[in-house]
């Protein structure tokens, strides 16, 4: 189950990643406004306010994978706690968007179901 809950992270962060491009690096142009249902007009006046949620995602998947990297080199319990703390985040993020915004559900889905899976199979992997 480690594994698995370490690829699942690894995943996770790799969105994220995605996420952070689409956030601080372009967020106006027609993919990431698509991506988010924003107008032109929208996305210029929401253009600092995404650069920073942008890097928060970016930091959580650098925390994230840098907690499966050493995972798997061995350094267990300090990974572990890196991937629960950058993992943890993503999924706990997603609720916050599904309940504040059930509209949003779709986007809490897709940002949240990784995370929140490799959380669970790397709890089960580390306590059995």
């Amino acid at each position: 189950m480690i594994v698995i809950g370490l690829v699942l992270a690894a995943l996770a962060a790799l969105l994220h990643v995605v996420i952070f491009w689409l956030e601080s690096v372009a967020w106006t142009s027609p993919r990431a406004r698509a991506a988010f249902g924003t107008t032109a007009d929208e996305a210029e006046a929401t253009r600092e306010m995404a650069f920073n949620q942008g890097f928060y995602n970016l930091l959580l998947a650098i925390v994230t994978a840098l907690g499966v990297v050493l995972v798997a080199t061995g350094a267990t319990a300090a990974g572990a706690a890196l991937v629960f703390a950058g993992a943890g985040s993503m999924a706990a993020a997603a609720l916050v968007l599904l309940l504040s915004s059930p509209d949003k559900a779709g986007a809490a889905l897709k940002q949240g179901v990784l995370p929140l899976l490799a959380v669970i199979a790397l709890a089960i992997g580390v306590l059995l």
